[in-house]
């Protein structure tokens, strides 16, 4: 018997790259992010801008791994009016081509950190360290094809969701190369180095995802990874991601992560097992070089208090004899002081 067609499926424009209608939902996101690994001088980026026009603010990240395992970081909530453009508090995001050449640029303050794990406590590390001037100018340019979009249903209406439950609606990744340059304290860092820039749009709440690993990761201009581990709020995880390789993504059917912790529960490495679709097996081997920890805290309706934990690892990669660099960014709510996600062996 034949199997029914599905009654839903993905769509991706080219105007997906600019905002979009943010609708009614108090709590919608329009994020973009990128980042970029250098992989002779081993220093590189993220930078992320998330629009919430339904609450009249931004939210702005700059990080900058430098050497030495140093670190300039700069955050903010950006007060904003609508939601015409990814244009906030210094970092500004510009669509040259969809879906291949944009641009990045930021001109503001970063704080540096010499101990980046300060950051722990935000008030304490900007409250004890030093800022300086920092402006950031760097133009992507997509190697690969465009992976994920909005999932709608066959006739193309959108699926209905629960903001108070959602992450996002809608979600693509890429992966690049990318050119510029960093300028911190008086001191250029030339970039040229490759990376993954992601787009996601709906409502959103940190706190609606239990826990996830995600590592992208780059070996050369035409072999990289997107590796995905989400807690499937059951006790599970949801795996998934891509492989992309000579042209072409090979999406994930099987990866499973373990990980070495530090005395303060940070990944400090990481070892994968890979399957794709195709039948391809892989190993990946992780070792974090400069990690920052970051929070996000949330009060519920009902008052309770909950926290967000995400670290933010620069980490070398080895697959199949080459070495390549990303981020192991790992997500966990913060349950009795301990991340959930280790806690429940993952």
């Amino acid at each position: 018997m034949a199997k029914p067609a599905s009654e839903f499926t993905t769509r991706l424009e080219p105007a997906d790259e600019l905002p979009h209608d943010p609708g009614l939902a108090k709590n919608y996101n329009e994020s973009m992010y990128f980042n970029v690994i250098d992989p002779q001088r081993r220093i590189g980026g993220w930078f992320r801008i998330g629009n919430r026009p339904n609450e009249n603010y931004a939210e702005v990240s700059v990080c900058l791994y430098l050497p030495n395992g140093r670190i300039a970081f700069a955050f903010g909530r950006p007060t904003i009016e609508g939601n015409a453009e990814m244009n906030a508090g210094g970092l500004k995001i510009e669509v040259i081509e969809p879906f291949k050449r944009l641009k990045v640029t930021y001109s503001g303050k970063a704080l540096l950190l010499d101990r980046p794990f300060e950051m722990a406590d935000p008030r304490k590390a900007y409250r004890e360290n030093p800022s300086a001037p920092c402006e950031v100018e760097l133009e992507f340019t997509g190697l690969s094809p465009m992976y994920g979009g909005e999932t709608v249903r066959v006739d193309g209406a959108p699926l209905e969701i629960d903001p108070e439950k959602s992450f996002a609606k809608a979600h693509y990744e890429q992966h690049c190369a990318a050119k510029g340059e960093f300028r911190v304290d008086g001191e250029t860092f030339e970039i040229s180095g490759y990376g993954l820039r992601d787009k996601s749009w709906g409502p959103r709440h940190w706190q609606a995802i239990e826990w996830y690993r995600w590592c992208p990761m780059n070996f050369g201009p035409d072999f990289g990874m997107m590796l995905s581990v989400i807690g499937d709020g059951n006790g599970g995880a949801r795996q998934g991601g891509m492989v992309f390789r000579d042209g072409v993504y090979d999406l994930i059917s099987e990866c499973r992560i373990e990980s070495d912790w530090d005395e303060n529960d940070y990944q400090i490495r990481l070892r994968a097992q890979v399957r794709t679709v195709a039948g391809r097996d892989y190993t990946v081997a992780g070792e974090v070089i400069s990690l920052i920890p970051l929070r996000n805290r949330r009060t519920t309706p009902d008052g309770q208090e909950l926290q967000t934990r995400i670290t933010e690892g620069l980490t070398e990669f080895r697959c199949d004899g080459l070495t390549g660099y990303g981020l192991s960014e790992y997500l966990d709510q913060i349950v009795e002081g301990r991340p959930n996600g280790k806690t429940a062996g993952f």
